[in-house]
């Protein structure tokens, strides 16, 4: 009944191989995370998200335009005005 317990060191060799064997499992637990199924739930949430940064974009484009468009009005008005000016 007496069993000998020795401690036994780990070389550097065992170490890296530990280490890669660690990585590589990561590597692996995480690919399944990236491209695992996704919860029906999850889906009606983000279509609900994407629909309303839809519309957000939507309308940040239009006050874009409706910007650039009264831009363009003031500048050609102000020419006409100086033309008219100098004739």
């Amino acid at each position: 009944m007496s069993a000998t317990l020795r401690s036994e060191r780990v070389d550097r060799r065992e170490a890296l191989s530990l280490l890669g064997w660690a990585a590589a499992l990561g590597l692996a637990a995480s690919g399944t995370f990236l491209f695992g199924t996704q919860a029906p739930a999850q889906t009606i949430g983000m279509e609900r998200r994407q629909e309303r940064r839809g519309a957000r974009h939507e309308r940040r484009q239009e006050r874009r335009t409706g910007r650039t468009e009264r831009r363009q009005e003031r500048r050609t008005g102000r020419t006409e005005r100086r033309e008219e000016r100098r004739n």
